[in-house]
Parts: C-alpha cells; structure tokens; sequence
C-alpha cells in the first residue's frame, strides 16, 4: 500500500508519529500489527479498495496459535507456512507430476514417499512427517473447505510407492476425494503431451481477496512463496492452460479405475 501511494517509509513514519524503523520491522513481519493500525495506515496510504483492507484487519485480529505451530522445530518453516497457508485458503488450485498432493495421499503412500527421503528419516522424525501430513486433511472436511481443484498427471498416478496394495488404496482414496462437493480432481494424461511449467509441482492459494493470493512451489531444498501481482497473474494462465489439457472429472474417475485394474 505504502508503495503503491509512492510514500516512503520515512514519511509514513512522520504520518504514523513513529521512528522510521517501527514501520520497516512491521512490513518484515518483525512486529505484529493491530486491527486499528492496519486501518489507520489504510487510510493515511489512500487505500481505496475496503475489502483488502478488511481481509488484512481480520488477520491482524487473528491471535490463536494454529496447529501447526506444534511441529515448530520438529519440522521446516516451509511445511508450517504450507498448512498455514492451507487452513487460511478460500480455495486451492495444485498441479502435481510425480505424487498424488498431500491433502488426498493416504497414510501408507505417504509413509512410502518419505521413506524415499535423503537422508532417510528416522522413525521419530517419520512419525512428525506423517503427523502433519495427516493433519493438514482436515481442511477438507471443516464446515467452510475451500474449494479445491487437483490436476494430477498420469505419472503421478502409475508411481507405485509402496508397492501394488499400497498404491491401489491409493487410488481408490483419489476416487472417492473427488465425489467432495468442495474437490475437482483431473488427470493430465501422457497423451496430452507438454504442457507450462511441467518440471514443478505448484500450488495457487486463493486467499480472501485477490491481492493475498499465494504460489507455493515445491523443490528438493523445501518451498517458495510468490505474491507479487505479476507472478500471481503468471501462474494463473500456466493453471489455466493446464486445465484445458486435462480430463473432465468424470473422465478423471474412469481412467483411475483402469490405471488400477491395470495393477
């Protein structure tokens, strides 16, 4: 807001009657902020737009530790921020290349997929893992789920971690996920050739208004999260792109079936 208005810090920490450096260490995320100070600093930066600033005084008012906060130290900042992320969404949009996204794995795939780790994990740190894996689920079946949208490439799908039994559970799980009202799951077949951004898997946050929307980016050394405007606008137009390559819902559930009759 405060850039946007072409005011810098030092004279919004004159209209503020502050020091400089409280209003930097505020826009780091040093220092919380209240409902009343995000309003005021709304009205001194001229923000116009009464549903952002809504949806930012309703998270400043937020003061309940999450329950993520449990697997702080045990696990990375990147897996928090991620349930964080999930538990404040309106809606989720993922594309996934080689596993089936974490809010739809079961308890045996995913103990497969982190038993692939390097290093291996140890079976305490396996137990968190699992844990919060587990427990990120639960978003799906809170009375205001976010509407979720899977696109699943074919590759995903025919990976057997933890063997046949493992994976056909699996894919049963995937089937039944997809009757939720709140979930659309749609598979991106070999047959649909290249498609944007295929080497990563990504997940597009929907928050309360446009301008907190987030992308998370999965890599082997954890996640990134992008919320500049330009980036958001460019990982809309790779889901969308992707969409148009995928299978319907309907045709989704009937090739997970064959993919596991195949089995």
């Amino acid at each position: 807001m405060r850039e946007h208005a072409g005011m810098n810090v030092a004279q919004a920490a004159q209209h503020l009657g502050v020091d400089r450096t409280r209003i930097s260490n505020t826009e780091a995320g040093r220092f919380g902020v209240s409902e009343e100070r995000v309003r005021t600093l709304a009205e001194i930066y001229s923000c116009g737009d009464q549903a952002y600033v809504d949806a930012l005084a309703a998270m400043a008012t937020e003061r309940v530790k999450g329950w993520w906060e449990e697997y702080r130290g045990k696990l990375s900042a990147s897996a928090l921020d991620l349930a964080e992320l999930e538990h404040h969404a309106a809606g989720l949009r993922l594309v996934q290349i080689m596993h089936i996204p974490g809010l739809l794995q079961t308890e045996d795939y995913a103990r497969a997929v982190f038993s692939t780790a390097e290093p291996e994990p140890t079976p305490a740190q396996l137990r968190c893992r699992l844990s919060h894996r587990l427990r990120r689920r639960d978003v799906l079946d809170r009375e205001d789920p976010p509407q979720c949208t899977f696109l699943i490439h074919e590759a995903a799908l025919r990976l057997q971690f933890g063997g046949i039994k493992v994976a056909l559970r699996q894919l049963e799980y995937v089937v039944e996920a997809s009757e939720r009202d709140n979930v659309t799951v749609r598979v991106v077949p070999f047959s649909a050739g290249g498609f944007p951004n295929a080497g990563t898997s990504t997940t597009y946050v929907t928050g309360p208004v446009p301008q907190l929307d987030t992308v998370q980016l999965d890599s082997p050394n954890g996640s990134a999260l992008l919320d500049a405007e330009t980036y958001l606008a460019n990982y809309r137009r790779v889901l969308d792109r992707t969409e148009v390559l995928a299978l319907s819902p309907d045709e989704t559930r009937d090739f997970v079936h064959g993919i596991a009759h195949q089995l």
